[in-house]
């Protein structure tokens, strides 16, 4: 220690200033007052020595000036550290229930605050305009399906009996239209002749009885069978009354319409002569327009009832096809929608969850256009916060971390919550981009939606850590520790700032209140902490930095 400059008020330089006339100072003009003012004088340049030396040289050297440290152990605490933010808290899922359809409401069976389920009935409508549309939309698919059906079994032109191709009378190639005939066909395997008989006599013929059939010119008898008898009366050859019988032959191959023939049934013989009838002669002709593509017989085929004579296409035929298919098409679509509006008569819910808002009841009238929302639901199984992430914390937020939610509306309460999803969809204002992530909440208490909460994600905890507040570390790792004759005896104050040694340390995580010591300290080791940090102004690794600077 300097004595001589702290002695230096007591040189005689001091009575000289008296001399220049200078008021001066009423001392005791006793010895024992001259004694007490030598020794106030040697206490003020003590402690103006001391100022000088712990003040102004502790500054020059960096350090805080005694009084600006308080000491604090090291120990082990349980540090967290988070992404903290704020938001507002909603349903996790909500409905505004609004109608597509236009009429009155004849059923409403709910209130609010009841809870529905997914797919239970809410509102039902009077139907009867859509019921309508459904039975017009369906006569007008039947109608295009007919002529489409049309339309395409006509390109194939067939035999309307059985029987044998007479004659072809188109080739490959040919332009027809409907009318066009196709071929001649006829059934001469069978045939039939219609005679009369005395009314009298036929009321004794029977259908199904045998009969002898006579050839005109040949006279050959062939075995025929009855196959009718006529009810009505005819005036036949010489006025007679006669009723006419139907008996039907097999052809035995050469007779033809051509032949005449008589018949007996039993001893009852004919009253006259007719000519043999074919069983079937037919001109097919075509039903519709097109090109012949395909001749599928010749003459003298035998044919079945439906089978194919003729193929028509070409490039007219296929596009009237076509415009018939997207006719049937655009009437199935037609009746589709129609009936897809009568379930938007039937209102269900589509979430299950809690009715809070009802704004329509039985009885009155909705209009699609101008209607609000009929009902609101929400799904309050959970609530859920979205919460702007900033970049630089996006990689330390993920799916599945706790998170700690606090509401001004409720306070002293801590509810617990998890990240659900971070999205990548950024927001870029000025510069600064940040990341929404869903946080859930299944136990929410209290909590209402539309409170507004904060919110602190745990990203990282450390359990039983060594640690010492942050604002002990000096210079990005060093920290102050006192050595003997630093602190007071009952080590709660700084005494001799001088006293202490800086220690190089290994820092580990922190809370931003405190930070962990991997090495360099032991538990119950002492370390001195700025107190311009701990008081307010400069707190945690800012109070750090500025005890550093």
């Amino acid at each position: 220690m300097e004595t001589t400059s702290v002695l230096m008020p007591e040189t005689p330089q001091a009575p000289q200033k008296e001399k220049r006339k200078l008021p001066r100072p009423r001392l005791p003009k006793t010895k024992k007052g001259k004694k007490r003012l030598k020794w106030g004088i040697i206490a003020a340049a003590v402690l103006l020595g001391g100022y000088w030396f712990f003040i102004r040289g502790g500054q020059e050297n960096g350090l805080p000036a005694m009084g600006q440290f308080i000491p604090d152990t090291v120990q082990r605490r349980d540090l967290t550290s988070a992404v903290s933010g704020t938001g507002t808290v909603t349903p996790i899922e909500s409905y505004y229930l609004k109608p597509l359809v236009t009429g009155e409401v004849l059923e409403a069976p709910f209130e609010v605050g009841d809870r529905v389920e997914k797919g239970d009935v809410l509102y039902r409508l009077d139907a009867k305009d859509a019921e309508m549309s459904i039975q017009q939309a369906e006569l007008s698919v039947r109608q295009a399906q007919k002529s489409y059906d049309d339309l395409a079994g006509n390109l194939t032109v067939r035999a309307g009996g059985a029987g044998v191709v007479q004659e072809v009378l188109v080739q490959r190639g040919d332009l027809v239209s409907p009318g066009t005939p196709v071929a001649e066909v006829a059934d001469t395997s069978t045939l039939t002749v219609t005679l009369p008989f005395h009314s009298a006599d036929a009321q004794n013929i029977r259908a199904g009885q045998s009969a002898q059939v006579t050839i005109g010119g040949t006279m050959e008898t062939l075995p025929g069978t009855v196959e009718s008898v006529s009810s009505a009366e005819l005036v036949g050859a010489g006025g007679a009354l006669v009723r006419q019988v139907k008996i039907r032959v097999s052809n035995p191959g050469a007779l033809t319409a051509a032949n005449s023939a008589t018949a007996a049934v039993g001893d009852i013989a004919c009253a006259g002569s007719a000519n043999f009838e074919e069983a079937l002669r037919q001109t097919v002709v075509a039903q519709a327009s097109g090109e012949v593509t395909e001749v599928h017989v010749t003459a003298g085929s035998k044919v079945s009832a439906g089978s194919a004579l003729a193929t028509l296409g070409g490039t007219a035929a296929q596009s009237s096809l076509e415009d018939m298919a997207i006719a049937l098409e655009n009437a199935q679509l037609a009746l589709q929608r129609s009936r897809d509006a009568l379930e938007n008569y039937t209102i269900t819910a589509p979430i299950s969850g809690t009715v809070i808002e009802k704004n329509v009841k039985a009885g009155d009238n909705v209009n699609n256009i101008e209607a609000g929302a009929l009902a609101v639901i929400y799904d309050l199984s959970y609530l859920k916060l979205e919460m702007n992430i900033s970049e630089l914390d996006l990689s330390k937020v993920a799916a599945g971390q706790p998170v700690d939610i606090t509401a001004d509306a409720i306070p002293g309460e801590v509810f617990e919550g998890r990240v659900d999803r971070v999205s990548i969809n950024g927001t870029t204002t000025n510069g600064f981009t940040t990341y929404p992530a869903t946080i859930l909440l299944e136990d929410y208490g209290g909590l209402n939606p539309g409170m507004n909460v904060s919110a602190d994600i745990v990203v990282e905890q450390v359990k039983n850590a060594l640690s010492i507040p942050a604002a002990a570390v000096q210079r990005g790792d060093t920290v102050l520790v006192p050595l003997e004759g630093c602190l007071s005896p009952d080590g709660a104050t700084v005494l001799d700032p001088t006293k202490t040694e800086e220690r190089t340390v290994t820092l580990g995580g922190g809370d931003g209140e405190y930070v962990e010591i991997t090495s360099g300290l032991n538990e119950g080791d002492t370390v001195l902490v700025p107190l311009q940090a701990q008081g307010g102004g400069a707190g945690g690794m800012s109070g750090m930095a500025v005890a550093a600077s």
